[in-house]
């Protein structure tokens, strides 16, 4: 993932939710019905110092505003078989890894329609009963966590795909920051 054209990104005084913003933007430039995607986020100044050739590579080798800021890396893409959980569970990140982020794509209910979730449905029926509800919605998620314990969440409605309608939140997705975090667990 390259780095947006200074002046051109997200405005966010967070360097985290700037990020956030950044791989939002970057997803929603990819289109709808993607897999998810894992990113390391890393200092960019300590990127510059310690990798140059990769921060020329990603665009970030000029000087400029980049006062404690994050940079998204990709990383490979995600195991289609394996539960999004289970596969967080395996990951450990270097000690250049300052943060990581993911950006997956969910259906969901309005709060009004969750008392008619039948009861007793396995994982498949549910996600089933779920794809064929009227009132459904797709979201796009991106989650990103640093090592300090800071959060943040951007979401995005399929139906209004705007970067106007993007919300962000540190606490819009816990169960998603809590998986994430525990990427960064020294047992």
């Amino acid at each position: 993932m390259s780095n947006a054209t200074p002046g051109t990104g997200p405005l966010a005084s967070n360097p985290l939710t700037r990020a956030v913003l950044e791989i939002d933007e970057y997803a929603s430039g990819l289109g709808w019905d993607q897999p998810a995607r894992l990113f390391a986020l890393v200092d960019t100044a300590r990127l510059r110092t310690e990798e140059p050739g990769l921060a020329a590579q990603l665009g970030l080798d000029e000087g400029g505003e980049e006062i404690a800021s994050l940079t998204p890396i990709e990383q490979d893409e995600l195991p289609s078989g394996a539960p999004l959980d289970e596969f967080l569970a395996t990951i450990a990140w270097p000690d250049a890894v300052t943060g990581c982020a993911l950006t997956v794509e969910r259906q969901m209910l309005p709060p009004s329609a969750e008392s008619s979730v039948p009861e007793g449905l396995d994982e498949a029926a549910l996600a089933k009963w779920v794809a064929d509800h009227p009132d459904r919605q797709e979201v796009r998620m991106t989650v990103a966590v640093l090592r300090d314990g800071a959060r943040e969440s951007a979401l995005r409605l399929r139906e209004k795909d705007s970067p106007t309608e993007v919300l962000t939140g540190a606490g819009l997705v816990p169960g998603l920051a809590e998986a994430l975090a525990a990427t960064f667990a020294t047992d």
